[in-house]
């Protein structure tokens, strides 16, 4: 008894309360779609609190020639508007000044220059909050870096009600939620990889990332559509957003299953070989729980975190970290500069608006949408996670020299041209960043001992940020020698992220090649780099 209230207090309020007042518990699976959702919501706040910067530059730093009328942003209004060289716009009280310290000569670099600080310090950050996202509760670790985002999104708000004119406050502003962003992706990553074993985990996962697209179309509207009433509301109220998901975490996300009484999917809790399927094992417990049994022991109460330098050395590791180095480094160059470059690109013989630019570069994301999900799905059919990245890296070659070449002829070819692209890029990414991270770390060299989940996706996608920092700056070096050094940057990229994958895809097709259909056939629990471990071994 006196255990059952100690885990008790361990499950989230509001859990407790929705227990108190339906007299019973939730099923198994009506807690994983909780999760599914708590969890996409909260990532979705991070993506939006991050696309302000990117949608007040042009008030901020003013293009002189340009004339931008505020109206509803797509989809509520028009999506092509065709670039009327009149005059400057009215923006609130940053008139057609601009904002002092970016209104000068080197405000672009400065802009540029705050960019890079947030990546670095999310890309610096990630390692930490990786490694303390496996020693402390997830549900409050994530908590605190979603709350911590949205005070110092909105402060950097606030500056614009405050009348601050000077470049440190706004510097340090980015710096510090760039640190708080960092606990996002490890956390969101683990708890998921917590409540789900590897059967469709790709497939799953897949579809459950796209939060990040949702997110980055959710806070360009958002931003957006408050833009006319001051550029501080802007980021106030994408802030405003993730504040409140942070306490919607804290109400109800139960970050690992046996916190509400069910086994961890990674670890099953039954001896018996019938029961050997962990969904089995966990229908079981299931039928336990609904009568009240909840003995389960939390999964932080009896294993040890996986250090910093032991998490490198699991197979696969490392070879899709630098993988996604290039692929972000890729990723990101379109996420930053897709909307200047269709400004001021001819698209069927017109030169759209900024607005407009920004309206048209959300079809990446969706392009990127499915690409999560068609890699995912592969991935879990073919049971070969770095075949599936590879080929998309690949393939995202000639997809992007086509969008170079071809995408001015038309409206309708562009787009086109631009979700192919999105999907072959952003395809690997996803997978990367969700399902092979997860696969990782519950890998069966810690043989259920350790908890590397946090650590591992924070590794992947810290040292990922790495080349999402690097790609926007080379891009802003590169695109003044012309776009199509840019293109071939991409296109090295996209190369590389490929290749660094070659080991781990020769090894898998061997795998299949070489055994019999059903005896080399990997059971629920492997993963992709797992052969090459015993090998090894």
């Amino acid at each position: 008894m006196e255990r059952n209230n100690e885990l008790m207090k361990e499950n989230p309020p509001g859990i407790l309360l929705i227990r108190k007042i339906r007299r019973k518990d939730w099923s198994l699976k009506t807690y994983k779609y909780v999760v599914l959702l708590i969890t996409f919501i909260a990532y979705t706040s991070y993506h939006a609190s991050r696309k302000p910067s990117s949608i007040v530059k042009s008030v901020l730093h003013p293009h002189p020639f340009l004339n931008e009328t505020v109206t509803n942003p797509w989809p509520m209004g028009p999506f092509f508007v065709k670039r009327e060289i009149l005059g400057r716009f009215d923006l609130g009280k940053s008139n057609q000044k601009g904002w002092e310290p970016f209104n000068g000569e080197d405000g672009t670099s400065k802009l540029g220059e705050i960019d890079v600080a947030f990546l670095a310090c999310y890309s610096m950050g990630m390692y930490v909050a990786g490694h303390l996202g496996d020693r402390l509760d997830l549900r409050l670790f994530l908590t605190t870096g979603m709350i911590g985002s949205g005070i110092f999104v909105g402060l950097f708000g606030m500056g614009y009600f405050w009348n601050i004119h000077e470049f440190w406050f706004y510097l340090v502003m980015q710096m510090a939620a760039g640190l708080f962003q960092a606990t996002g992706w490890p956390s969101v990553v683990a708890v998921i990889g917590n409540w789900f074993g590897k059967r469709k985990r790709g497939l799953i996962m897949g579809i459950w990332n796209a939060h990040t697209s949702v997110g980055n179309i959710s806070g360009s509207l958002m931003a957006a559509a408050v833009l006319e009433h001051g550029w501080g509301w802007s980021f106030i109220v994408p802030g405003g957003f993730i504040f409140l998901a942070g306490i919607m975490v804290y109400l109800l996300l139960p970050a690992y299953p046996e916190d509400v009484g069910f086994p961890c999917p990674n670890r099953p809790v039954v001896e018996d070989s019938s029961l050997a399927n962990d969904e089995e094992a966990q229908t079981v417990k299931e039928n336990v729980a609904e009568n009240g049994q909840f003995n389960v022991p939390r999964v932080g109460s009896n294993r040890t975190s996986v250090g910093l330098f032991d998490a490198f050395l699991i197979p696969g590791v490392i070879p899709f970290a630098l993988c996604l180095f290039f692929s972000k480094l890729v990723a990101y160059t379109f996420l930053y500069w897709l909307p200047f470059y269709l400004s001021q690109t001819a698209i069927g013989g017109e030169y759209v608006s900024v607005k407009s630019a920004g309206n048209l570069s959300a079809l990446f994301d969706v392009g990127g949408i499915v690409g999560g999900i068609l890699a995912g799905h592969l991935s879990d059919k073919l049971d070969a996670r770095a075949t599936t990245a590879a080929s998309f890296m690949y393939a995202a070659i000639p997809s992007m020299l086509l969008y170079r070449k071809y995408g001015g002829a038309s409206k309708l070819i562009n787009i086109l041209l631009m979700m192919l692209a999105g999907l072959f890029v952003n395809g690997p990414y996803a997978l990367i960043t969700t399902a092979v991270s997860a696969d990782l770390g519950t890998h069966s060299s810690l043989k259920g001992d350790s908890r590397a989940l946090a650590t591992v996706t924070a590794i992947i996608d810290g040292t990922g940020s790495m080349g999402a920092a690097l790609g926007p700056l080379l891009t802003g070096f590169l695109s003044t020698k012309g776009w199509d050094a840019v293109f071939i940057m991409l296109v090295i990229g996209a190369l590389c992220a490929g290749l660094l994958l070659s080991r781990l895809v020769l090894f898998e097709l061997s795998e299949k090649f070489s055994k019999h259909p059903v005896c080399g056939q990997q059971n629920s629990e492997g993963s992709a780099s797992e052969p090459l471990l015993r090998n090894q071994r």
